[in-house]
C-alpha cells in the first residue's frame, strides 16, 4: 500500500470523491466524518486499504486520535455553506475543526495538510452592484470574506500560514469553486433562462472528479510554506460567450487579458503551474 491519507469529510460530496481518487491511486486511506460512511458507496467501505473512523473533529482529541499515525492530511470536513446554520455556528464550528485539525498534524508531523478552503474567499457573492475588483479572478482578488462562512475560510488561511511557519509542515489550500456531481450537469441548460442564478459566482463551476484530482496533486506536488491555489474549471456553466457575460453583467470591470469563447473568469493559472492540475470534466462533454 501507498502512503497513508487522512480524509477528513469523507462522508460528503467533495470527500466521497477524494476518498475514491486516492484509492484508485495506490494510496491507503483512514476516512472520517461527524456521520456514518455514505450509502451511495457501500461496497468501496470493506477493503483492505480503506478504515472508517466516525469523529467530531470540533473535539480536540478525536482530532489528534484520528490523525495520529498517517502520512498526510487531506482536510475537508466543515459546514459547507453560509445559511445552513446560524452564522455564529458556521464561524465557531469551522474555526474549531481547523484549528484542532491543523494543530493536530503539527503535533503528529505529518508530511503536508491539503484543505478545502473556498472561493467565498474572493469576494462571493458578485452582483451587478458589486462585481469583482477584476477579470479573471486570481488568488490576489483576497481576502474579501462576505459571510462568516468566507470568514472562516480566510481565518482557516491564515492559521494555516503561521502553523506552517511553526512546523515546518505545507499547508496547501484549495479555494474550490462551486463543486458539481455530474449528474447535475442536466440542469446547466436552465441557467440561460436565469442567468442571474449563477452570477453570484461568475458563472463557475468544478467537477467533483476534477476537485478530487486537485487534491491528490496538491499532496504530490513541491510545495513548502503555505499555498493557496483557485480550482475552477476551464469554462463557464453558460452556454453563451464569456464576452457577451462580461458585457452584460460586469460593465467597466478591469479585464487583464482576453478571454476564450466559454473561458471561465476564475484564472487556475496558479495551479497549473505549481500542482500541474487541468480540469478533464465538464458539462460541454458530459
Amino acid at each position: 500500500m501507498g502512503k497513508r491519507i487522512c480524509v477528513t469529510g469523507a462522508s460528503g460530496l467533495a470527500g466521497r470523491a477524494v476518498v475514491t481518487d486516492l484509492l484508485e491511486h495506490g494510496y491507503e486511506v483512514l476516512a472520517t466524518d461527524v456521520v456514518a460512511p455514505s450509502p451511495l458507496l457501500p461496497a468501496r467501505w470493506s477493503r483492505p486499504d480503506l478504515t472508517y473512523t466516525q469523529a467530531d473533529l470540533t473535539d480536540a482529541g478525536d482530532a489528534f486520535e484520528v490523525i495520529d499515525g498517517v502520512d498526510a492530511v487531506a482536510h475537508l470536513a466543515a459546514i459547507p455553506a453560509p445559511s445552513i446554520f446560524t452564522p455564529a455556528r458556521t464561524l465557531n464550528v469551522n474555526n474549531a475543526v481547523n484549528s484542532n485539525v491543523f494543530l493536530a498534524a503539527a503535533r503528529a508531523g505529518v508530511e503536508r495538510v491539503v484543505w478545502a478552503s473556498s472561493e467565498t474567499t474572493l469576494g462571493l457573492d458578485f452582483t451587478r452592484d458589486a462585481p469583482p475588483a477584476y477579470l479573471p479572478i486570481d488568488e490576489d482578488h483576497y481576502p474579501r470574506p462576505t459571510t462568516t462562512y468566507s470568514l472562516s475560510k480566510v481565518l482557516g488561511e491564515t492559521m494555516a500560514e503561521h502553523i506552517s511557519d511553526w512546523s515546518g509542515i505545507p499547508f496547501v489550500a484549495l479555494r474550490f469553486s462551486n463543486v458539481i456531481d455530474p449528474d447535475r450537469y442536466g440542469e446547466f441548460p436552465g441557467f440561460e433562462e436565469a442567468p442571474e442564478s449563477r452570477l453570484f459566482n461568475a458563472f463557475s463551476y468544478i467537477d467533483v472528479r476534477d476537485a478530487a484530482a486537485s487534491v491528490r496533486l496538491a499532496l504530490e506536488a513541491d510545495v513548502t510554506g503555505a499555498r493557496s491555489y483557485v480550482i475552477a474549471n476551464r469554462d463557464t456553466v453558460m452556454s453563451r460567450s464569456t464576452a457577451a457575460l462580461i458585457e452584460e453583467f460586469f460593465p467597466g470591470v478591469e479585464l487583464r487579458r482576453e478571454f476564450g469563447e466559454h473561458e471561465s473568469l476564475f484564472a487556475i493559472d496558479r495551479a497549473r503551474a505549481e500542482l500541474g492540475f487541468e480540469p478533464q470534466h465538464g458539462w460541454r462533454d458530459a
